[in-house]
């Protein structure tokens, strides 16, 4: 078998997080002997993910008749990729990722930080804003809770940083105990001061943490933000679905595509026999993401240990990087990332005609 047609068999193989073939992503493939080094060139993050793509590269070319041994260079190229309407991007940030929920207290925050960490963990430059200006928790989340960002000489504010992602958020500017009484359109214009004025450096991904609902603040956001892709994190509950299909409809509205759903508290796994059930109901991720044509990213349990890590201010990624529920969050955000490489989410319209009646 020559080089050519071991190329071609490699560029068969499907990705498992592209969900495609890999394509022109095998860009290079040398034969030494009954050795072939097989060079990938991924655009999402792959830190951690060269085990299980080489894996499968050895099983399918094994299949397709190779016999020798197979070597996998895989690294990663991140464009930034195109935001809605005539918006511009970010100086420095490739790409916007908006977590959002139709209603609170579903887990958004928690995952955000997560996905926030997996990214970063994975190999991406990777930036935080904490956009719940009423509510905001990723300071305490993250391990920043009481610290104050310094200014530059050029009047721009110096990010946190925690575990290697740049954080921003309202709640380090104010007093935590006071509550932020402001209406919508000094929200707003909170929210673009402390995105525009942050001093983010370059990032691959910078993740906004957006407050929960779908109403005018939330949909002026989704307008004025440039955002390369949205993902809705629900519960599996009926009203959690139902609030967190408005959230969905606001992104195609203002034509962001949705990258996929992310299913939190779909198990609860008992902390004292490890007995599984499902606490909000089951399947409804499943039959959102089925109903509106986008990804399920995946499934992740209501688990203390979830809890306990954020609210100690090292979210799970960190607390135990080796865990199977930090597992379940990097596959999340490794699939997210990926179906943002792969240009997902074109947007779909519903198609709108004018009556009599």
């Amino acid at each position: 078998m020559n080089s050519n047609e071991l190329r071609a068999l490699a560029a068969a193989v499907v990705d498992p997080c592209l969900e495609r073939p890999l394509g022109a992503a095998v860009t290079g493939v040398a034969l030494d002997g009954s050795r072939a080094v097989i060079d990938v060139t991924l655009g999402f993050p792959v830190v951690g993910y060269e085990a299980r793509l080489g894996e499968l590269l050895r099983r399918e070319l094994s299949a397709g008749g190779w016999s020798g041994a197979v070597d996998l260079r895989l690294q990663a190229r991140i464009a930034a990729h195109a935001v809605q309407g005539t918006l511009q991007p970010l100086p420095g940030i490739g790409n916007v990722l908006a977590i959002a929920s139709g209603k609170g207290g579903v887990g958004k925050s928690t995952t955000a930080a997560n996905l926030a960490l997996a990214l970063a963990a994975q190999g991406a430059r990777v930036g935080l804003l904490d956009a719940d200006i009423y509510g905001p928790s990723q300071p305490l989340m993250m391990g920043l809770a009481g610290e104050h960002p310094q200014m530059t000489a050029d009047k721009k504010i110096e990010p946190l940083r925690a575990y290697g992602v740049a954080v921003m958020s309202i709640g380090f500017l104010i007093d935590a105990a006071q509550p932020m009484v402001w209406r919508g359109p000094m929200v707003t214009q909170a929210l673009t001061q402390l995105l525009g004025e942050t001093r983010w450096g370059e990032l691959d991904y910078l993740i906004v943490d957006m407050p929960p609902g779908t109403g005018d603040i939330q949909l002026t956001l989704a307008q004025r933000v440039p955002v390369s892709g949205a993902i809705i994190v629900t519960t599996p509950q009926d009203i959690a679905l139902a609030d967190a299909r408005k959230g969905l409809m606001m992104f195609r509205k203002v034509a962001v595509p949705v990258l996929g759903i992310i299913e939190n508290m779909a198990t609860h796994i008992c902390s004292s026999c490890g007995h599984e059930e499902h606490v909000f109901g089951v399947g409804g991720g499943v039959r959102m993401a089925a109903e509106y044509q986008v990804p399920l990213l995946g499934s992740l349990p209501l688990d203390i240990r979830i809890r306990e890590q954020t609210d100690d201010g090292r979210p799970t990624v960190v607390a135990e990087p080796e865990g199977a529920l930090a597992a379940a969050y990097h596959d999340v955000a490794r699939r997210a990332a990926a179906r943002l490489a792969a240009g997902a989410g074109t947007t779909a319209f519903p198609t709108l005609t004018a009556s009599d009646d």
